[in-house]
């Protein structure tokens, strides 16, 4: 199975589905003056190289059905640029990283009659651009007017590649290829202005992960399969730097992500292709795969098309580089071997001079701020340290409170049930006093019925002075009952007064200690952003002497280049005296 961002292809898929789906939209944006890229990666035998390349074409023709992406995008560059006609140039670079080192793949072979130096490939050395990509210096760039010149350039860099048989593939690739195409296109503006339009298509197509267990590599196959592994990690840190937004990219670990840096975040178009097997004794790997295709599909490139140049200011481009060949020439033979000019000499020894100078100029930067970093985090754990101790100063606060709190509840619910023992006295008078006025009503009734009987009053008589009594007794009980509870609620009152100020205070003291710790806090984080600011400062001074001593060693180097003029050509005018 093949899947390609979000287009999930099956086993039985064919060649040309992949390209239209994936490829094709890609080319398009290479001859509008996009970098693009197209690369593959997964297991070992999943069908890389099989996807890329497929079967090659021996000569011009109807592509076959097994044609990877290589030949179909070569063939679908030249039918578009002749169906526009186009005045157009085209050159192409075919290179393999290998063990960490670069080799051209299109490079003439050596024609040593020893077969151990005929078989030893002169490496190339990777350097950056200064805008950031890079630049493979003694790489060799072929012209080509056809799509049978690239097919057999393809078919001889193809059979270069370094190969071996394993447990896993019969054919195991082991190094990464890269197949670059640049194109130039003329474009004629407004006013007939030929303006040149450039576009570059890079066509990789990586070695496959493998376990060294499974795979059975020994020896010098088990320290390219760990080199190999090592790029891909690399390649997957690198991923996962740019999805989770990492401060640093580690594009300088392998020389793999140093060459995909532009098509990783950069501003190329790029379109991964993942590679997997349905396989059950390579789940492990396959999950890896698509993870890796999973975290990848986030990253956000910022695509750019590439500036015109005119024809005129390309052409002036091409005139120096042909001069700096022809010294490089000279300069090679006029001596037995292969030389330089002093003047390039001179010149690249220099700007390696000033790069080691601010090397060494960085690294010192570093270290002191990692040094001001230490300090500033020991600062930091002890704000930390004692943030923590005030928050559990605050938590003490927070339980005293709730206790008081409490406490007032059932206060609360105390004084609540006193009012309600009230009230029930209050009805339980109140029906005493409903009952004794019907007693007395009844009484009179009874006085009017009674009277006929005279014994029967004086027994009257005495049951109503026992009641007075009563009632005398009853109301002394009553008024001793009142100034009971008024003392029992004066001292409740009493008590939820001074409860309240206490808390009123201890809230006021709790106040005034986080006040105090604000303050403090922004006291140490003002002087926090002075340091800051400070050595912003300092950084910005260093910049700028580096930056006057540059343009000094700039201003030298140009008198002294004039005054090696001036002295060549009294030179040459007395040799010709």
């Amino acid at each position: 199975t093949v899947v390609i961002l979000y287009q999930v292809f099956g086993p039985k898929s064919q060649q040309r589905a992949i390209y239209d789906h994936a490829v094709a939209p890609i080319v398009d944006d290479v001859l509008e003056g996009y970098n693009c890229t197209v690369f593959a990666f997964g297991q070992t035998g999943t069908g890389k190289t099989y996807t890329m390349e497929g079967e090659m074409m021996q000569q011009v023709g109807e592509l076959p059905t097994s044609a990877g992406v290589m030949p179909r995008a070569v063939r679908h560059i030249f039918d578009i640029l002749e169906a526009q006609k186009a005045d157009y140039s085209m050159k192409v670079t075919f290179l393999e990283l290998y063990n960490e080192e670069i080799t051209d793949l299109l490079a003439s072979e050596d024609q040593s009659r020893f077969l151990e130096d005929r078989h030893k490939r002169p490496t190339l050395s990777l350097m950056e651009d200064g805008k950031g990509g890079s630049v493979i210096r003694g790489l060799e760039e072929i012209v080509v007017y056809s799509p049978g010149e690239i097919y057999s350039l393809l078919q001889h860099g193809s059979t270069r590649r370094r190969t071996a048989d394993t447990a896993l593939n019969m054919q195991s690739s082991r190094s990464h290829s890269v197949f670059s195409i640049y194109i130039h296109v003329k474009v004629t503006t407004t006013g007939n202005r030929e303006l040149i339009k450039c576009g570059r298509l890079n066509l990789v197509d990586l070695a496959g992960s493998e376990s060294i267990a499974r795979s059975g590599a020994k020896e010098v196959r088990a320290r390219e399969a760990g080199e190999l592994n090592k790029s891909l990690l690399t390649l997957g840190r690198v991923i996962t730097a740019l999805v989770e937004d990492s401060v640093h990219v580690p594009y300088r670990d392998s020389k793999l992500t140093r060459l995909l840096r532009e098509s990783l975040g950069g501003k190329a178009k790029t379109c991964i292709i993942a590679t997997v097997t349905p396989s059950v004794h390579c789940l492990e790997e396959t999950l890896v795969t698509l993870d890796y295709a999973y975290r990848a599909k986030s990253i956000r490139n910022k695509p750019e098309v590439n500036q015109k140049v005119c024809k005129s200011v390309m052409l002036k481009d091409l005139y120096k580089k042909m001069e700096k060949m022809k010294q490089d020439v000279k300069a090679a033979r006029e001596n037995n071997g292969i030389y330089i000019p002093d003047e390039t000499f001179v010149l690249e020894e220099a700007e390696k001079k000033i790069m080691r100078d601010k090397v060494e100029h960085m690294e010192l930067s570093m270290e002191k701020q990692s040094k001001e970093l230490e300090k500033y985090r020991s600062l930091y754990l002890a704000e930390q340290k004692h943030r923590l101790n005030l928050e559990g100063q605050n938590k003490e606060l927070k339980v005293t409170i709730e206790t008081c709190k409490r406490e007032f509840l059932d206060l609360q619910e105390a004084h609540s049930r006193a009012n309600m023992s009230l009230k029930e006295k209050d009805f339980i008078i109140s029906n005493l006093l409903h009952a004794e006025n019907v007693i007395l009503e009844r009484a009179k009734v009874l006085c009017g019925t009674v009277e006929t009987a005279s014994g029967d009053i004086a027994d009257l008589q005495n049951k109503l002075g026992r009641q007075s009594k009563t009632e005398v007794e009853n109301k002394g009980l009553l008024f001793n009952f009142r100034s009971q509870l008024d003392q029992s609620l004066g001292l409740l009152r009493n008590t939820v007064v001074r409860s309240i100020c206490e808390q009123r205070q201890f809230l006021e003291s709790m106040t005034g200690q986080m006040n105090s710790y604000f303050s403090a806090k922004s006291e140490s984080a003002n002087h926090l952003k002075r340091r800051i600011a400070k050595a912003k400062d300092m950084h910005t001074s260093g910049v700028q002497c580096m930056n006057e001593l540059v343009n000094t060693l700039r201003q030298r180097s140009i008198t002294d280049s004039e005054q090696m003029k001036l002295n060549i050509s009294s030179q040459a005018i007395a040799v010709d005296n």
